[in-house]
């Protein structure tokens, strides 16, 4: 699986303004919704903050990978965004998280939604590639970044 299948440049967000945890949950839902328009920001907020409650998907150094499963979606999707000082997203190390790539699956995809969690964990632990991340310019230059990043496994 490659990060081009579940993601494209249009769900790129190189600025969320939230401050809080949820309010960056709905930022990025919003993001699905605007460009999917079967899908409901609400619906997908609510299952992205459902899996919250079970842990936080924000494994340290400024990574978090919320995801769920979404009644109506026919393949896994992805979102991408970055907010630039961070936010407190009850990280494992304790740190503010800054990079959040946002998986939502079918319902009834289990196999392959973990093979996109495993993927884009991976393409998340170079240090190197997670600052060129944060100092990219844009959504294209960030979409960019991953493509290349994601083609050298």
């Amino acid at each position: 699986m490659k990060i081009t299948e579940i993601l494209s440049p249009d769900m790129v967000l190189p600025d969320l303004h939230g401050t809080t945890k949820p309010e960056i949950l709905n930022e990025l839902a919003q993001c699905f919704a605007v460009h999917c328009p079967a899908l409901k920001a609400a619906e997908i907020a609510a299952v992205l903050a459902e899996r919250e409650r079970l842990g936080s998907t924000a494994i340290g150094d400024g990574i978090a990978i919320p995801h769920g499963k979404v009644r109506g979606v026919a393949k896994i999707l992805g979102a991408f965004g970055r907010h630039r000082a961070g936010v407190d997203f009850e990280s494992l190390d304790g740190g503010p998280t800054r990079l959040f790539f946002v998986l939502i699956a079918p319902e009834d995809s289990t196999s392959l939604h973990l093979k996109a969690l495993a993927r884009v964990s991976r393409l998340f632990k170079d240090n190197s590639f997670r600052e060129k991340l944060l100092a990219a310019g844009g959504a294209d230059e960030i979409y960019r970044l991953i493509v290349e990043e994601d083609g050298r496994y």
